[in-house]
């Protein structure tokens, strides 16, 4: 009973001194998250991390592909194939993805 108590206790507090701060406070921290996702180093290293990303993705497809070969059933083969030859058209990756 002691630490439903202090939970409610403590969602009334956060939640009044929440409100104190109000919709001035929120967008003003939503500015500031606007203003850091817009640095050109931050825009940087998100796109060289979703490019690493996309490389260590296309090693493991490349690496599993070989370990599992043949014991993958027909089926699964068979859609795996059209979604790349359908991806391939749009200029994407091995996982389907576009490199922008």
């Amino acid at each position: 009973m002691r630490y439903r108590l202090t939970f409610v206790i403590g969602l009334a507090l956060g939640y009044v001194l929440g409100s104190r701060a109000g919709r001035e406070r929120y967008e003003q921290l939503k500015k500031s998250a606007r203003q850091f996702a817009q640095n050109p180093a931050v825009r940087n290293a998100a796109e060289s991390a979703a490019q690493q990303s996309r490389e260590v993705a296309g090693k493991a497809l490349h690496s599993v592909s070989e370990r599992v070969g043949d014991r993958v059933p027909d089926s699964v083969a068979d859609r795996v194939r059209s979604l790349r030859e359908r991806s391939r058209g749009g200029q994407g990756d091995d996982w389907g993805t576009t490199n922008t």
